[in-house]
């Protein structure tokens, strides 16, 4: 993190950025940002189906989904390599660790890797719409 060169006493990677309200105003803040081109997604993808609330909901659910199961993943491995983190500052700005897995542990990262990969190929199959240029298995 290129801030902690000159904050290094203040700034640390499981930081501020590795709590649940860093990952809610973040995710809404990409959210906004990328509604912003609803426009050219649709036009990309050739739908009609999304006005201004649908990408913003999708976006904002989706950054969070990522970003609060990445605070939660190193919740359970945090104390190994680096600090433990503080999810719940400002309410709680206790460290918070569980040491269940550890960072470099190859099964663990192989694991999550083919979870997620499994989740996003169902949920891409599952939403896609038959007849669409994007469809997975085209029939």
């Amino acid at each position: 993190m290129w801030l902690s060169r000159w904050f290094f006493h203040a700034v640390h990677h499981h930081g501020v950025a590795h709590t649940v309200v860093f990952v809610t105003v973040a995710s809404v803040v990409g959210a906004v940002l990328a509604g912003a081109f609803s426009d050219r997604i649709d036009d990309r993808i050739e739908s009609e189906r999304f006005d201004a609330s649908g990408p913003f909901a999708f976006l904002t659910a989706g950054f969070l989904a990522g970003g609060l199961s990445h605070v939660f993943a190193d919740i359970l491995s945090a104390p190994d390599l680096s600090r433990a983190i503080e999810p719940l500052w400002p309410v709680y700005s206790q460290p918070l660790g569980i040491d269940l897995v550890w960072y470099n542990a190859a099964w663990i990262n192989v694991g999550f890797l083919s979870v997620m990969v499994v989740a996003h190929v169902a949920v891409a199959y599952l939403t896609t719409l038959m007849g669409h240029r994007y469809q997975l298995l085209p029939k």
